[in-house]
């Protein structure tokens, strides 16, 4: 076979994107069609056989059936043809590929789908390597090129980036409450209403640390269905929203401007709002996660229950720590306002 490489299979799948791809993925426009390309793994690494995914869908989103294509795999620096994978009619738009990249480097995938082929009379084997990777010369067919990055180490980096920035959050915070408080012990200050403002804000940031996590994976765990993404998303948007709005209650709301039944109760009510908000949406989470890792999740593609990876448990750990904040706070708020409603 003319182009052959390294270690190539070919297998047929019937579903969409396994996950939601923010590297080395990508759709491009061919012909008629729009062409959505992922890998796996996502940081491929060379010497490591690669599962490239593609779902070929109509303008409108709609699934196309009975297509055939061909694909290719060339060097970007040389612009070699390292492998080439024959016309295949393809009962469903949603295949993939197998191949191993040797080396470090990009690689440009070129995709190619028969204008109208009804029954492969005219488009099979490989066409000949091309020097304009979307010439369709001599070809009923329209062609679209994709491009992807091997490297060694770049996704561990990454990884490592992304969670390093939220542990540094959390450890910044805490040092710095640590120092404040020892601070005010030594000064002779006990911990007394103001100094709850460091519990407020520890609560503040559990949260909003939970929803990076959750923006940071969503991806990964968008699975074979785009519910799963949309879901991860509004919950990271959902802790984000909450710990914001705790900051802006809590700077709107300094001791000293809160002289007064009144004002005492409107500010009760708000935060009593606000975490019962938090304290339930968290609760949900905790028993969504703890269901999913037991038991299939619903609409799961594969019946299986998720994996435990270190951001699940990262951020289910933030979310207890959250939850027992809250309760905390709740009560010690209603003691406060009890108190001040009798000396008054």
């Amino acid at each position: 076979m003319s182009g052959d490489g390294p270690l190539s299979l070919v297998s047929t799948s019937s579903a969409h994107l396994d996950h939601l791809p923010h590297y080395n993925g990508g759709g491009t426009p061919v012909g008629k069609f729009y062409v959505n390309q992922a890998i796996d793994p996502e940081y491929t690494p060379p010497s490591q056989p690669a599962k490239i995914l593609f779902s070929i869908q109509d303008q409108n989103g709609n699934d196309v059936y009975n297509v055939y294509s061909m694909v290719e795999i060339y060097s970007a620096s040389t612009g070699e043809r390292l492998k080439a994978f024959p016309w295949t009619r393809e009962d469903i738009g949603d295949f993939a590929l197998y191949y191993t990249f040797q080396d470090i480097g990009n690689y440009q995938i070129v995709i190619s789908i028969a204008n109208d082929n009804p029954n492969g009379n005219y488009h099979n084997g490989i066409d000949p390597p091309r020097t304009i990777l979307t010439s369709n010369l001599n070809c009923s067919c329209d062609r679209g090129v994709l491009n992807i990055s091997v490297s060694r180490s770049f996704g561990n980096i990454f990884s490592t980036a992304v969670l390093s920035g939220i542990v540094g959050m959390i450890v910044v915070f805490g040092v710095v409450a640590a120092l404040t408080y020892r601070s005010r012990i030594r000064s002779g200050v006990h911990l007394n209403a103001a100094d709850k403002q460091v519990l407020k804000y520890s609560v503040m940031l559990f949260a909003i640390a939970a929803g990076i996590v959750h923006l940071a994976v969503f991806s990964e765990h968008g699975s074979l269905r785009l519910e799963y993404s949309i879901f991860l998303l509004a919950a990271g948007a959902a802790q984000l929203s909450y710990g914001i709005m705790y900051v802006l209650l809590t700077l709107a709301n300094q001791p000293g401007s809160l002289d007064g039944p009144g004002l005492a109760r409107v500010y009760y009510r708000k935060t009593v709002i606000l975490n019962l908000f938090g304290l339930v949406g968290t609760s949900v989470l905790l028993g969504l996660y703890t269901y999913s890792v037991v038991l299939p999740p619903p609409l799961s593609p594969n019946n299986r229950p998720e994996d435990i990876d270190l951001g699940g448990i990262l951020d289910k750990s933030l979310e207890v720590l959250l939850v027992i904040g809250i309760v905390y706070l709740m009560r010690w708020e209603k003691k406060k306002l009890s108190k001040e409603l009798v000396e008054i």
